[in-house]
């Protein structure tokens, strides 16, 4: 009987290199790298996700990075109080925002501090570009990461040319390996459409990111790209696995793009944790149906040994809390 295929698989060579579960992983970039970074967390990998907010365009993510290597301080010029007295920068995400400016300030420096001790310890680096469209600030001649709706004439928006990407990446890369000889990185486009910019020119933005990855991945043996673009826009080539705005991927659409990138990078040991994990998740969550009953407080038992067996291996300190919590309440019952 002939196959019948309903979809274009897209082929993902395994790496050479594997994440296990001591490898620490930095994630900085569009939302797609807060999905990822926040399914690596939730099987207990060692992660710092998107510290400094969801940054969409290369040139803002390269100027993020430079900066926590180099231990910079943020541009002056770039901070601002808007209408509602909240002062914001704009090199960084809205959910960085302070009453005043050393508010805000002293918490980017926070932030700059604990990305520049984590780079240097992380061994897979994870960079989302979600839009080569970029503004530009006419006072400084900054291109920034973002506009906070201050209005459209204070900013020149531009495309920018896959050239003017490459030589930031190329700095930021050999700077990057002076600080971690060994560190991989691995490059991938959102599956994020930004169709404010139109759907025809998505794809001109797309293709610049796209392009740009590949002759990194090219270049330089420690950069390596991840398909998530495709995945979504071929194997996934169906609007059931769209949120509601027809732009998100949906719960599964990311499960599906997270268990390709496991199966691509993860160690056989750590795909074996994760299973495990899942398992131990599903217990945790689990609710019973008839309250305080010995074969529940039997479960709780079993999982409590479970989570200690787990524990010279990561840290599961608050599921233990979780669970013992919930023995007391047993015990206290009874």
């Amino acid at each position: 009987m002939k196959q019948i295929k309903l979809t274009t698989e897209v082929t993902i060579p395994p790496s050479d290199w594997k994440i296990n579960q001591h490898s620490k992983i930095f994630t900085i970039g569009s939302c797609f790298a807060d999905v990822l970074g926040s399914q690596l967390a939730a099987h207990k990998f060692q992660v710092l996700n998107n510290v400094f907010g969801t940054v969409f365009n290369p040139l803002a993510i390269a100027k993020i990075l430079d900066a926590s290597l180099d231990g910079k301080q943020p541009h002056q010029a770039l901070y601002f109080q808007n209408a509602d007295n909240i002062w914001l920068h704009h090199d960084f995400h809205s959910s960085l925002f302070g009453n005043d400016q050393a508010a805000l300030q002293n918490q980017l420096t926070v932030r700059l501090q604990e990305a520049q001790a984590f780079l240097r310890e992380t061994d897979i680096l994870v960079i989302t570009f979600g839009t080569a469209f970029a503004f530009r600030h006419k006072n400084t001649n900054q291109i920034i990461g973002n506009c906070h709706k201050v209005p459209a004439d204070n900013f020149v928006k531009e495309l920018l040319h896959p050239d003017q990407i490459m030589i930031a990446y190329d700095q930021l890369i050999q700077k990057l390996q002076s600080v971690k000889r060994n560190l991989r990185i691995i490059m991938t486009v959102s599956p994020v459409r930004h169709t404010r910019d139109t759907l025809p020119l998505n794809n001109v933005s797309k293709s610049t990111l796209r392009l740009v990855c590949h002759r990194l991945s090219e270049k330089y043996k420690q950069v390596e790209y991840f398909p998530s673009y495709e995945i979504m826009m071929d194997e996934l080539r169906d609007y059931r696995f769209y949120e509601e705005d027809l732009i998100h991927p949906n719960k599964t659409a990311e499960d599906y793009i997270f268990n390709a990138f496991s199966k691509a990078y993860m160690h056989i040991d750590a795909l074996n944790f994760m299973k495990e994990w899942e398992s131990i998740r599903q217990m945790i969550a689990h609710r019973p149906q008839h309250g305080a009953t010995e074969s529940q407080r039997k479960l709780l038992k079993s999982l409590h040994a479970k989570l200690h067996a787990l524990a010279s291996q990561v840290d599961v300190s608050v599921e233990i809390k979780e669970v013992e919590d919930k023995l007391l309440e047993f015990s206290e019952a009874g």
